[in-house]
């Protein structure tokens, strides 16, 4: 699979601006099901059709990024945040415009409060450009981190993990799905990381019996870390609660029966802080039953990103557990 996360993870698509990931996921599904369509929305929805129960399986494909809000006399930018960007993991780093351009996160350095973690409105991209005409961005462009692809051992590292390693899970889990007896719908979501938006959406249109994200969650095994019990290679998680729901005890307990009957290690999630679309799909319409299958992650929200591969593989088997099977 590393191909296929290293191709995921390195491919542009901030929130609201997915047209170029869409159309590498896309690629990779097309052949493995019966149809595939863009929602009204942005996003991708593949349909590998069959006689059982509506099921709906979620990653979104959006990733964090800035936007340009002002561009001053001298060519520098300024930027606000699309998703949840950290301005402590911002400073030296560079980002990349959807055309390609480059540019390099610096710090204001005359700041009263200087020895504080400064604050995004003192921060500002440098594209390099001598002044406001020369500059190559302008007031709307959106950019995304740069880090390229790692893996060190099992340990994989990337920008974008979030969560470009659960749309690899729903990829890797169509290519080796032969037979399901559920009507599946795989969705690769537009703007989770602005509000869930593409997951209400799609999950509205398609009105399943049951629904599952798979997304990425965070690890309490890093020094001083807030304790969580959840760590790298320890399996993937089941979703308990996060600050957004609380997941169906009916899907809980099939992820856990599912795993345990095929001797597929796993976690149990409880997360003080974030949520998944699982959170927008469980509220579609009348309400569906929902949860969330979570790759352990540390450094969630930052430029580097890290998973372990034996975490991911095994989401991949324990989804194609649920899959083969009646629920």
């Amino acid at each position: 699979m590393r191909d296929l996360i290293k191709k995921l993870v390195e491919t542009y698509g901030p929130s609201g601006s997915e047209e170029q990931i869409r159309d590498a996921i896309r690629a990779e599904v097309e052949p493995l099901v019966d149809e595939v369509r863009v929602d009204a929305l942005g996003s991708l929805i593949a349909h590998k059709k069959g006689d059982g129960q509506r099921l709906l399986l979620d990653a979104h494909m959006d990733e964090i990024g800035v936007m340009v809000t002002y561009v001053d006399e001298k060519g520098f930018a300024r930027f606000t945040r699309i998703g949840g960007v950290n301005p402590l993991t911002c400073i030296g780093s560079r980002v990349a415009f959807e055309d390609g351009k480059v540019g390099v996160i610096g710090v204001e350095q005359k700041r009263d409060d200087a020895d504080k973690i400064p604050k995004l409105e003192q921060l500002y991209v440098d594209v390099g450009a001598t002044d406001r005409e020369d500059s190559p961005v302008q007031v709307g462009d959106p950019a995304v981190f740069m880090r390229p692809f790692a893996a060190q051992g099992t340990r994989l590292i990337a920008k974008a993990m979030d969560d470009r390693i659960g749309c690899a899970v729903l990829v890797e889990t169509l290519r080796r799905l032969e037979e399901t007896p559920h009507d599946l719908y795989v969705v690769f979501a537009v703007q989770e990381e602005v509000g869930l938006r593409g997951a209400r959406t799609s999950a509205y249109g398609i009105e399943p019996d049951v629904g599952i994200a798979v997304d990425v969650t965070g690890t309490g095994d890093t020094p001083e870390s807030r304790p969580m019990a959840v760590k790298l290679g320890e399996g993937p998680a089941v979703k308990v609660q996060d600050s957004g729901m609380i997941a169906h005890p009916k899907v809980r307990r099939l992820l856990v029966e599912r795993a345990e009957e095929a001797g597929i290690p796993y976690q149990l999630e409880v997360l003080a802080r974030g949520t998944t679309d699982a959170a927008a799909v469980q509220l579609s319409r009348s309400g569906v039953p929902a949860g969330c299958l979570s790759i352990p992650c540390r450094y969630v929200h930052s430029p580097s990103e890290m998973v372990d591969e034996n975490d991911v593989e095994n989401g991949v088997r324990l989804l194609l557990e649920v899959l083969q099977n009646p629920l």
